[in-house]
């Protein structure tokens, strides 16, 4: 019988690069509000894997459904909304922080609170201020903090993060993993979020171990 609370259904998933085989055997079935953490050695696929659920990537074989659709027949815009992939090294754009959060209000043709950026800066350990900043004055923990507040504006069904705070000190780190945490629980959020950080990891609600396979450097799932 299947299962309609499933959001994400990850089945066979493999990937190669050349004669490089980076993801092997890759299953996981991901229902609405899980956090999991997804970790494992350097190189064995973790950001690959994220790639490929945002559509990025074509995986080589396996598929991947999205409320019991076939994600390779939806329109990768409208997919992308509502699966958020974010970077451990931003991309932001325009001139200042300003150009980054209006921006997913303006391809939606809507027009925040003038006080909800405020909010998020303040949620976020951003000093108001940091508005009207240039991104290029922004340190790195702070283009990573930017980056995921951009991405949470309108909340997506699943969030992807990969070593989304690699840049922040210890404070901040374990305010942003409280503050997803909370939109898993509270706004039914599904988060994979790839990680290297043993405390992050020792917090999580489920870890997920991408395992190198012996001599073949192939890679496969272990949950």
């Amino acid at each position: 019988m299947k299962d309609n609370n499933l959001i994400l259904e990850i089945s066979d998933v493999g990937y190669r690069a050349g004669e490089k085989t980076i993801l092997n055997h890759v299953s996981m079935n991901v229902s609405p509000g899980e956090f999991r953490l997804i970790t494992g050695p350097s190189g064995c696929g973790k950001s690959t894997l994220l790639k490929i659920i945002a559509s990025l990537l074509s995986p080589t074989h396996g598929r991947i459904l999205f409320k019991g659709k076939d994600i390779a027949t939806l329109s990768p815009e409208a997919y992308r909304q509502q699966v958020s992939w974010c970077v451990q090294t931003p991309s932001l754009f325009g001139d200042t922080v300003y150009d980054n959060l209006i921006f997913p209000w303006q391809i939606r043709h809507k027009n925040p609170e003038p006080e909800a950026f405020i909010a998020d800066l303040e949620r976020f350990g951003l000093s108001p201020d940091t508005l009207t900043k240039s991104v290029s004055e922004l340190s790195g923990g702070e283009k990573q903090r930017v980056s995921l507040m951009r991405y949470l504006q309108f909340l997506p069904d699943v969030l992807l993060l990969d070593e989304v705070t690699s840049a922040l000190d210890e404070r901040n780190k374990q305010n942003v993993n409280d503050i997803i945490h909370r939109y898993a629980k509270e706004h039914n959020v599904a988060v994979l979020w790839v990680t290297h950080d043993a405390d992050e990891i020792k917090h999580a609600d489920e870890v997920l171990l991408l395992q190198p396979q012996p001599g073949e450097g192939q890679e496969t799932y272990h949950g």
